[in-house]
């Protein structure tokens, strides 16, 4: 069954291990395993750890280089798209399609200039917020002060986007860049809903109700996205999948996303749920240890009830509906 897996960090990873390419590494993406896997679209995320104090902008560019570079070396099997017509060419002509992302709204440095600079690079999601405040808006999990620990169950429910936010947010929509949710505050979601008027993705988050970590989405939230036509990925991350015990490894089941899986579409619809695995961010997953498992998780969506026609919704058909309609 066809994949669309709306996020992961494995530009991150190649840009730290400059022997590895997109064929040859030890990551949880990998051109062979996507094949196995049977990858229709990956997004390729740019993500930038702004902690450390360099330039977010610079630094953001300098993985698009590298995101580049990797395309160019593989022109037969994997190729970026930038439009809905290039998915359905990369399918004709038998490519995985490549979409690049931002995971970090500072890198556009309160600027829009900057934003459509991305844009113009090929970029088509961002992920407003990581784990610090920007210039758009504010994380649920702030990262805490040195000796703190952080806190992953208050949400931040007071500050969300701020002015430069919400004007983000509106040129976003206005280019036909999908606006990601995932990692923002609880404010911050409401401020996107309120903002907008096309629809918007988590594209890595799952639900509160079943596992308690803030990077989750209350069903308040879920049944919001069904009713705007929005989209939020199932993540493979153990810490979001169940309640870490303390003292415990926390190691992930396939059982847990499909638990997942039946809340978000109780609370949202069928229409509302996609994949967001957050390969080569998180741990590895125990029992989805790389793109070429994917087969199991649409093995234990099918033992767990899900129709034919649910599975390639939820691999697939729904992300796609929502890229054909903004892109």
């Amino acid at each position: 069954m066809k994949v669309v897996d709306m996020h992961c960090d494995t530009v991150s990873a190649l840009m730290k291990r400059r022997e590895w390419s997109l064929a040859d590494n030890d990551l949880h993406l990998r051109l062979d395993k996507m094949e196995a896997g049977d990858y229709l679209l990956q997004n390729f995320a740019l993500f930038v750890y702004i902690g450390d104090g360099k330039d977010p902008y610079r630094a953001a560019m300098e993985m698009a280089d590298r995101f580049e570079e990797q395309m160019g070396l593989f022109p037969d099997r994997i190729a970026q798209v930038k439009s809905y017509a290039d998915i359905e060419k990369n399918r004709a002509e038998g490519k995985i399609s490549a979409m690049l992302t931002i995971e970090e709204g500072a890198v556009c440095q309160g600027s829009l200039a900057k934003l459509r600079e991305f844009y113009d690079r090929g970029v088509r999601m961002m992920t407003l917020t990581w784990n610090f405040p920007n210039e758009i808006g504010f994380p649920n999990v702030a990262m805490p002060k040195e000796g703190e620990a952080p806190d992953f169950t208050t949400p931040q429910t007071e500050k969300g986007l701020t002015d430069f936010g919400v004007m983000a947010v509106e040129e976003m929509q206005r280019m036909g860049m999908i606006v990601d949710v995932s990692h923002l505050s609880d404010a911050g979601f409401w401020d996107v809903y309120h903002h907008t008027k096309k629809p918007f993705v988590a594209s890595h988050s799952n639900a509160r109700a079943i596992c308690g970590h803030v990077r989750n989405l209350t069903d308040d939230m879920i049944r919001a996205l069904g009713e705007r036509g929005c989209v939020t990925g199932l993540n493979f991350c153990a810490d979001f999948l169940t309640d870490a015990v303390k003292g415990e490894k926390n190691e992930g089941t396939i059982e847990a996303v499909v638990r997942h899986a039946r809340h978000i579409t109780a609370m949202g619809g069928m229409e509302c749920l996609g994949l967001g695995s957050d390969f080569d961010g998180i741990p590895t997953h125990a029992e989805l240890t790389g793109a070429d498992k994917l087969p199991l998780l649409e093995d234990a969506l099918k033992k767990g009830g899900f129709s034919a026609s649910e599975r390639e919704k939820i691999f697939s058909g729904n992300v796609l509906r929502l890229y054909r309609e903004l892109l």
